[in-house]
């Protein structure tokens, strides 16, 4: 046994924030890569995470990612159904629908909270319980004991108007981001931050790429989440003298 759970000898892999987007460009490549996967959301019966397990054997796990004992329960049961995790990604958003830009007194502050909770709140949960697992793999032959990425966005680099609760939120991964790279990195664990600073146009039924509010995409104005997912893997893959910890994502004709 390699390690606890895995007899396979492959590397385990769990996102935690299941969609069609970012999570399963990630579940599709990581499982082409050789690696075991599991994927968490809150519903997980969601068609393309039913997709991924019965095309790509995906292993699907219900979490409320801000719950302390819900992320605790995920993670031992991933250790348990495929084995420790060597790569953990945290994709999600956060943002409640009623908090979308609204001015700040305008803003309900319930909201709000629920935004931080669902978002920074969930990132700090999920780093923990990996980061408690990760540092007792043995270190490969890089020297490394695993990976821990944060998907984030253009908020975690300006706060824009009417969207406070989110630029809170983001900011607060970053900082948390920060702070697990310079205590873990030293012991073998590579914690990356990746802002994308755009909308992600995901493959439809028709083959054409589109985002719920920006419409579809045209001459790649839109982050492809395939070419996302390749991002995180060759992070992943960082050779540990040169570990990037941000890397900052955006289309060529985007404007910053």
């Amino acid at each position: 046994m390699t390690e606890s759970g895995n007899t396979s000898g492959h590397q385990i892999a769990l996102i935690v924030g299941g969609g069609p987007g970012i999570s399963a460009s990630c579940a599709r490549l990581f499982t082409a890569n050789g690696m075991r996967v599991g994927i968490a959301a809150r519903t997980p019966d969601k068609p393309v995470l039913e997709t991924l397990e019965k095309e790509h054997g995906v292993r699907r796990y219900g979490c409320d990612a801000s719950d302390p004992a819900d992320v605790e329960r995920l993670f031992q049961n991933v250790v348990r159904d495929l084995g420790t995790p060597r790569l953990v990604v945290h994709n999600i958003d956060g943002r409640v629908a009623g908090i979308f830009r609204k001015g700040v007194t305008e803003a309900e502050p319930g909201m709000v909270l629920d935004t931080l909770r669902n978002s920074a709140f969930s990132a700090f949960l999920v780093g923990q319980q990996a980061a408690r697992l990760m540092r007792e793999n043995k270190p490969d032959a890089n020297g490394v004991k695993g990976t821990i990425i944060f998907t984030n966005a253009s908020a975690a680099l300006k706060g824009f108007p009417t969207s406070g609760a989110f630029a809170m939120a983001c900011h607060a991964k970053s900082g948390l981001a920060q702070s697990m790279a310079r205590e873990l990195m030293p012991h073998g664990i590579h914690i990356a931050n990746v802002p994308i600073d755009a909308a992600i146009g995901w493959t439809q039924e028709d083959g054409t790429r589109a985002h719920r509010l920006a419409g579809t995409t045209v001459d790649d104005n839109m982050a492809d989440p395939d070419r996302i997912a390749e991002t995180y893997l060759q992070l992943h893959r960082q050779h540990r003298s040169t570990w990037a910890f941000e890397v900052v994502l955006r289309p060529w004709v985007e404007k910053w």
